[in-house]
């Protein structure tokens, strides 16, 4: 495993981050084995959500038991819309972030995360809260998820001129697998800055230096190795509704078409291939991968080694022709 620091938080985290958003974890079942597993390997930083059903309470047990909370880094997320309004106010967001903190066992989170934005809301008022909690040792950095860069650079700019600290991480829907669609529609919407229409997104990432922690990293599944480029009606049916809805076009079956044929000449899986083009960017970027087995996590791990060259990440992404 490979490890990088992020300003705020004091403890190095794994490049590649464990999601917690796996059916067991939703429904509050023990997933202590498998956390374990994941662990072994050197995953020291998981993602969650007040959200993500009683996905918090099932890694809270997990800390407890093993007495590691020093040792790991949580990302945890509120403020997501719910119950038919939006919830990006001062109020929602203190709620959720002592929700947390209950369900978690803990009394502080690494990294705290807006789940969603709301365009008709200042970002003034969010960034004053979660400075209070920073300043009170509660939460390290901070940030958005699903938000674009424009507000992100928004929220700061208040920042700046209130001297407060900013928003210093992201996490946006980043992958080889361009998310084209919304996956679940409706409401405050998702942020992607995956495909070549979104290259100022990420141009913006890497001049202020603000690292992406890059969710649905694998498409919800359809570069993890399930699906095969020549089969769109398969697909359909192995995927989950919100991944067909998000990710089931013929551009990314061309982009699956083209990590298979890599991934047949490096000697290794598609999955790796869709993990090491991100790893392979220009920007700093943490990919955020779930999966039911610790063995597919130990798989997905050895992209940590594959180099791609610029023309193969160019390729990959439908930017250029193969020579």
């Amino acid at each position: 495993m490979k490890y990088q620091e992020i300003k705020y938080v004091t403890k190095s985290l794994s490049k590649i981050i464990f999601g917690c958003a796996i059916p067991s974890m939703i429904q509050g079942e023990d997933a202590d084995e498998l956390l374990d597993e994941v662990y072994a390997q050197g995953i020291t930083t998981f993602d969650t959500a007040e959200n993500y059903g009683l996905s918090e309470a099932s890694l809270g047990h997990w800390l407890k038991n093993r007495g590691n909370r020093e040792k790991v880094v949580i990302i945890s997320k509120g403020c997501h819309p719910y119950d038919g309004r939006d919830r990006v106010t001062p109020e929602d967001l203190k709620h959720d972030i002592e929700q947390s903190f209950e369900r978690l066992g803990t009394d502080y989170i690494d990294i705290y995360l807006m789940h969603r934005d709301d365009l008709k809301v200042e970002p003034g008022p969010m960034v004053e809260i979660l400075n209070e909690y920073h300043k009170a040792g509660k939460i390290g950095a901070f940030g958005g998820s699903n938000w674009t860069h424009q507000r992100i650079a928004e929220a700061n700019q208040y920042a700046r001129e209130h001297g407060l600290i900013p928003f210093t991480v992201s996490s946006p829907n980043f992958g080889l697998c361009d998310q084209i669609g919304d996956p679940w529609g409706g409401g405050p919407g998702c942020v992607t800055i995956s495909g070549p229409s979104n290259a100022e997104a990420r141009a913006w990432y890497r001049d202020n230096q603000i690292p992406v922690l890059a969710y649905s990293s694998l498409g919800r599944g359809m570069f993890a190795g399930l699906v095969k480029s020549n089969d769109m009606e398969g697909a359909k049916k192995i995927l989950d509704p919100n991944a067909v809805k998000g990710y089931c076009y013929p551009e990314n079956f061309e982009r699956l078409a083209r990590a298979e044929q890599l991934a047949k000449e490096k000697d290794c899986t598609v999955p790796q291939i869709a993990l090491a083009w991100i790893l392979n960017q220009d920007f700093e970027v943490f990919p955020l991968v779930s999966a039911k087995k610790a063995s597919r996590i130990a798989s997905n791990a050895k992209a940590l080694d594959i180099v791609l060259a610029k023309e193969e990440v160019e390729w990959l992404d439908l930017r250029r022709d193969r020579r």
